[in-house]
Formats: structure tokens, sequence, C-alpha cells
């Protein structure tokens, strides 16, 4: 059965937090590992989410939504400028992963 549209574009989302939450997953992303997770063709990361520019600052933007600590520990750590807008509590919070 087809998704529609939205929840597949969801699903898509949710699978690049979880790629990008592995150790050393933000710096690695990929649209081909983030297809893999999805069970989805490249093209269609492509076609939802456009430039990697942009699908990295919508994963970013999801992560900070629902305080993935490590997806903005890792932004943080490579100076991504979306990561860099989070809250300073998730800021600390993030960085006190890296500690550990």
């Amino acid at each position: 059965m087809r998704l529609h549209p939205d929840n597949r574009k969801e699903q898509i989302l949710n699978a690049a937090v979880k790629v990008a939450a592995n150790p050393g997953g933000w710096s690695k992303l990929t649209r081909e590992a983030v297809a893999r997770e999805a069970d989805c063709a490249d093209a269609l990361v492509s076609k939802y989410f456009g430039t990697m520019i942009a699908f990295k600052r919508t994963i970013m933007r999801a992560a900070i939504r629902d305080a993935n600590l490590s997806v903005i520990a890792q932004g943080l750590a490579t100076g991504d400028k979306y990561a860099q807008k989070a809250a300073p509590h998730l800021k600390t919070s993030a960085l006190a992963t890296l500690a550990n």
C-alpha cells in the first residue's frame, strides 16, 4: 500500500534523524543512507527535501523540535548554524553528551 505523500515525507525525515543520530552520522549523512533506512529510492529523498543543505536544515529543525541531543551535539561539534539556533538548555544538554 502506498503512503500518502505527507506520511512518506515524515517517514523519510524520521529515518534521516535516526541515521544522523548514529555516532558520526551527521557528518556522514547521505541521501543514500537515508533512503536505505526509509526503504525508498534516493530520488524520493531529493524530491521531498531538495538539496543536502536544505535537507540537513530540515533534519536539524526536527532534531531540535524533538530534543534529539545526539543530532544537536553532532551539529554543534561540526559548526552547523542551525544547531547553534537551539535553545541554550538544549545546547548545554547536547554538549554534555559529547563529554560522556
